[in-house]
């Protein structure tokens, strides 16, 4: 069954596609980011002080040599498919990426359904927004040269201080941090707040990324049906990925599954900012349009149940 916040992402969409006058103001926008950025750290904090760091080790190394190959590997593919050096390295970025969001509506399905997974599952997320985005740019840089004929130069300090501490990393790393530090009963005074309405914040935010999506589907003609197909094509390969590596790493079903759905997802915040400041020629559309335009929506409507199933059919019994 479809979870219910799907819905509000469809009604967005929906929306946009009848030329509707629905918008929410940008003010509220930036307001709901924060917030879910903020809740998914504080839970993931709340459970990562209930267990020692070194035994988690093993995962935050794994997330994070996931998140660097992934561009490896589509970068050669997406040149295949046409695309200049940079304009593929800049996408596969965004692929090595992640969505906090889809990660958000993973999280409420498998509730919903009913499945457990690793509580601290959040500190993936945070460990995952910026090993892909590294990969991609040092693959588009890669013997780069600028208008002087010399070797083109990434200000890696100006980069990862946008990276590092830009709001979306710097939100969910502090909630993480504030979560661990002050445990559950430190946190109980705010849970009233982080905790009951985070489903009804995450619908709000989803219409308002259903509006935005729905403009995006006109650019869909303008970048050729292999996008398209990439756009579609990678995520469950991607999933399964992330799927085997939870396997390897004896995660829960549901974490195999929540796992799959961040190697599936494809970032639209993080790195387009990212990529924007290191590689400025790159086509900044052509990403954007791929990550929000086609992979999000397949994997909050067709790919989050899909990657459970794939985690309850390699971990038969659990």
């Amino acid at each position: 069954m479809i979870d219910v916040v799907v819905l509000f992402f469809l009604l967005g969409v929906f929306a946009r596609l009848v030329k509707s006058d629905l918008r929410l103001p940008e003010a509220l926008y930036e307001t709901l980011s924060i917030y879910l950025l903020l809740a998914i750290g504080l839970k993931g904090g709340i459970e990562l002080s209930k267990q020692p760091m070194m035994a988690l080790l093993p995962q935050m190394l794994a997330c994070m040599a996931l998140g660097f190959a992934i561009p490896l590997v589509l970068t050669p593919v997406l040149r295949l498919l046409g695309l200049s050096r940079v304009d593929a390295a800049a996408m596969a970025a965004h692929y090595g990426s992640v969505s906090v969001v889809t990660f958000a509506v993973a999280s409420a399905y498998l509730a919903a359904q009913g499945v457990e997974f690793e509580a601290h599952a959040a500190l993936w997320v945070a460990i995952m927004e910026a090993p892909g985005i590294v990969a991609g740019i040092l693959l588009a840089r890669l013997g780069t040269r600028g208008a002087d004929g010399q070797p083109s130069r990434v200000n890696w300090g100006e980069l990862a201080h946008d990276v590092f501490f830009g709001k979306s990393v710097l939100l969910l790393a502090g909630g993480l941090v504030i979560g661990a530090v002050m445990g559950e009963a430190g946190t109980a005074p705010i849970a009233p707040v982080f905790t009951a309405p985070f489903k009804g914040v995450l619908a709000l935010f989803l219409l308002e990324l259903g509006l935005v999506a729905g403009g995006r589907l006109g650019e869909l003609r303008r970048h050729g049906l292999r996008i398209v197909v990439f756009a579609l094509a990678a995520p469950p390969l991607l999933a399964l990925a992330g799927a085997l590596t939870g396997l390897a790493l004896g995660l829960s079903t549901g974490g195999m599954a929540i796992l799959a759905t961040l190697a599936a997802s494809a970032s639209y915040i993080a790195a387009p900012t990212a990529m924007r400041m290191a590689v400025p020629e790159a086509n900044a559309a052509l990403s954007i349009t791929a990550a929000l335009g086609i992979t999000f929506p397949f994997n909050i409507v067709l790919g989050v149940p899909l990657y459970l199933e794939l985690a309850r059919w390699l971990q038969p019994g659990a």
